[in-house]
């Protein structure tokens, strides 16, 4: 039976969680939002309409909000005993992607020993977070330092035909990593020349708002991404 997932949880509506949910939520995205202040709710509910009021995060509190239906979770709580706690019913539910944020390094390795990916607000914005959640309809987004990342991008039809010089990658800043031709070749020299079609991959890396930028204008923000082929 096919897992029919889908959408975003955040859980914990502090300013780091109330910022993320508005992104999303103005990306078009469906997203589900728990916390234990009505006033934080009260926040966010012209936004998210789907909001709930939860006195004590319990998994019996979880199953009943629904949330074990989304795709991605968030944990956006600040009291490390309760994130912990949050993240495991939450994996153990099923949740195919949970992030969480830690409050320092120990947290951190505790979550990810877990199964979660960890965020640090401290150096992680939640519009970037948001934008490697949304993956700017990208494949695969992985971060670097600073806020560079590696994006793996799919040709999509309104390309087929071009070549890398018609990308023109150097007016974003950023520069080619690989590119994987018909399925099973992949190229990590490549002449701008190299005529790409629907269904070929490119990675590129650069900083963060420039490949957002890139994947805009460019690549023309792709509706639908398929799986990876393998």
């Amino acid at each position: 039976m096919a897992d029919k997932r889908s959408g975003y949880g955040i859980i914990g509506l502090g300013r780091f969680g109330l910022a993320l949910s508005r992104k999303l939520a103005q990306a078009g995205k469906d997203v589900l939002v728990i916390d234990e202040s009505e006033n934080n709710l009260r926040l966010i509910r012209d936004d998210v309409p789907e909001s709930y009021l939860v006195g004590t995060i319990t998994r019996e509190a979880l199953e009943e909000t629904g949330i074990a239906n989304c795709e991605v979770v968030i944990i956006c709580i600040t009291k490390i005993d309760v994130s912990v706690l949050t993240a495991y019913n939450v994996i153990d539910m099923g949740v195919p992607r949970v992030l969480a944020k830690a409050a320092s390094k120990e947290h951190g390795a505790i979550l990810e020993k877990l199964g979660a990916e960890t965020v640090h607000p401290e150096t992680e914005t939640a519009n970037r977070v948001a934008a490697m959640l949304l993956e700017n309809e990208a494949v695969d987004l992985i971060r670097l330092f600073g806020d560079y990342v590696i994006s793996e991008l799919l040709i999509p039809e309104i390309l087929d035909g071009c070549t890398l010089a018609d990308l023109r990658l150097d007016d974003y800043d950023l520069r080619l990593v690989a590119a994987e031709i018909e399925e099973s070749t992949t190229l990590l020299d490549c002449e701008k020349t190299q005529v790409l079609h629907t269904g070929d991959y490119i990675v590129i890396t650069g900083r963060l708002i420039l490949a957002d930028k890139f994947e805009r204008e460019v690549m023309k923000m792709v509706p639908t991404k398929p799986r990876r082929r393998h």
